[in-house]
């Protein structure tokens, strides 16, 4: 039909024969191909341009990309069924005009933040810093890929339960796994140490040592602990190294400082105990009577952990005239106190009580600024016109009007 020649050939392309002029090069006819196993078992032939090798060429950055997805979670021994989602989501995201630009490390990373978001959305306890250390890739780049993937696709990742997080950095521990390197005395059963370590890490939790930190160096530490209140004899005198070493894993930097934040905590608890009172407890002997501090720790935290404000008001309170009822025994007379002179053992109550604040605000880094002294001439006095635009802002309620009285009458 293109040059009206009648010179016709047949042709064996790849085995496909093909009817073609020899004139102009048209091909007339092509040859049936069998494409797919089930075709071949029914011997049927399909037409190579309606199989699926034509139809369904995949680019080569796709295909890379969709093994690397499959190879990972391969690695980390997932489901198939989150196999199938992490490569529908890869598929999905290059589409998308905002990954066709990106730079080809970009497009490496963005394999394993779809399988990290697939683990969040199960439940699967994985760690971006895992995903980070298969890649060998920065934590920055990343959490960045990270994001513009769940913001290009919508994506609802829920965040990482800290439970799973603990059962997940637990059961990679050497120590619950019966071996001849491993000492018979440092050997520990798996469900004692889970059940304490999350009762140290729900403490720590309670404490603000978890809001704004990572959360391995505080599982470390606390798992340190849980290991050695079990069996406190011969594992007292353990350094947090060689308990890393033997667990087989890493010594995060800061778990030093989470373990000196916990035991901080573990001494103030331990001064409220009635029957610890009497002990000189330090970092290394409180850790034999961890049970008992976590069996009433709610109690003791509030104990040890008052407003130190209301604390103080409530012992001077009880310290200020000979008459007030229970200021002595019975069998004894009331000895009158002077007005705010609290007794010795409040005294000392006293000394151990602080308020329960995040550490930044206890030891804080960076020495706070002093606000810079207004100059006279542009003092606040409160008698300043307001302009139309604002007024709304300021008028108040009949309810905040009364109570505002009620406030500056008091």
């Amino acid at each position: 039909p293109e040059c009206g020649s009648e010179s016709l050939v047949e042709d064996a392309h790849y085995t496909q024969q093909q009817l073609v002029c020899a004139a102009c090069g048209c091909v007339l006819s092509e040859g049936l191909l069998t494409t797919t196993y089930t075709d071949e078992e029914h011997l049927r032939e399909v037409a190579y341009s309606q199989s699926t090798g034509q139809k369904e060429q995949l680019s080569r950055c796709l295909q890379r990309g969709i093994r690397r997805v499959q190879d990972l979670c391969k690695v980390l021994q997932l489901p198939a069924a989150f196999e199938e989602t992490a490569v529908s989501y890869f598929q999905r995201a290059l589409q998308l005009p905002a990954f066709h630009l990106v730079s080809l490390e970009k497009k490496e990373l963005l394999g394993g933040c779809c399988v990290l978001v697939t683990c969040r959305q199960h439940r699967w306890p994985l760690t971006m810093g895992t995903v980070c250390s298969l890649l060998y890739a920065k934590q920055e780049l990343f959490a960045s890929v990270f994001l513009s993937l769940q913001r290009e696709l919508g994506l609802s990742v829920p965040a990482l339960s800290l439970a799973d997080l603990v059962t997940t950095h637990l059961s990679s521990f050497r120590l619950v796994q019966p071996t001849a390197s491993i000492p018979a005395p440092f050997l520990e059963d798996k469900e004692k140490l889970l059940a304490r370590t999350m009762a140290i890490v729900e403490l720590a939790s309670d404490t603000w040592l978890v809001t704004g930190r990572h959360p391995v160096p505080v599982v470390t530490a606390a798992a340190f602990l849980a290991w050695q209140s079990l069996r406190p004899g011969p594992r007292l005198s353990c350094p947090l190294a060689r308990f890393c070493r033997l667990a087989g894993v890493e010594l995060p930097p800061p778990a030093q400082l989470r373990l000196r934040e916990l035991l901080e905590i573990l001494l103030a608890m331990a001064s409220q105990l009635s029957w610890l009172r009497g002990l000189h407890l330090d970092k290394k002997t409180v850790v034999k009577h961890i049970g008992d501090l976590l069996q009433h720790r709610l109690f003791l935290l509030k104990r040890a952990f008052s407003q130190q404000d209301g604390q103080e008001q409530q012992d001077t309170g009880l310290g200020m005239g000979s008459g007030s009822q229970g200021s002595g025994p019975p069998s004894s007379p009331a000895v009158p106190q002077q007005q705010g002179c609290p007794s010795a053992g409040q005294q000392q109550q006293r000394g151990t009580l602080r308020p329960l604040l995040p550490p930044c605000l206890i030891h804080p880094r960076k020495r706070l600024r002093a606000a810079a002294p207004s100059a006279p001439g542009v003092a606040v006095t409160g008698d300043e016109p307001i302009s139309d635009s604002e007024i709304e802002q300021y008028l108040r309620s009949p309810e905040e009007i009364r109570a505002f009285r009620k406030a500056k009458a008091w």
